[in-house]
């Protein structure tokens, strides 16, 4: 059986990344749509050219190249498939490899700022009342 090939409303990656932002910009929805309408924040824009120059040069000793960012509020735009971000989430850069099926989304989707909850099991001095209970 075939692989089934990506579309994002009804176009496939390659003819994504064939189109303009303005083009691309209208298959979005309408959250994303005023965001790219209004331009990219000056933040957002470093970003960008980080990308572009090194979609050009290629990548360093065979290993991906990790763009770190703060911007978190940053659309992914079809050209950007394929390259990795280090997206920052208050505590570390987590790295994220950009996949067709993230298009149109935030970087700071993939980039959870709190952490699960794994409380531990009780032990001494856990509360007050186990400060009176005598050891073995």
């Amino acid at each position: 059986m075939a692989r089934k090939v990506f579309k994002y409303k009804g176009h496939t990656l390659e003819e994504l990344q064939d189109m303009s932002l303005e083009e691309v910009m209208e298959l979005f929805p309408a959250r994303q749509r005023r965001s790219l309408k209004r331009g990219f924040l000056p933040r957002q824009q470093i970003v960008l050219d980080k990308m572009r120059k090194l979609n050009k040069e290629g990548t360093k000793d065979g290993r991906p190249v990790v763009i770190r960012t703060h911007c978190r509020d940053m659309i992914v735009l079809p050209e950007m498939v394929g390259t990795t971000f280090g997206i920052y989430d208050g505590h570390e850069f987590v790295e994220v490899k950009i996949e067709p099926e993230m298009i149109g989304c935030y970087f700071g989707e993939f980039a959870p700022t709190r952490k699960t909850v794994q409380h531990g099991d009780p032990g001494m001095g856990a509360t007050r009342s186990s400060m009176f209970v005598p050891l073995k």
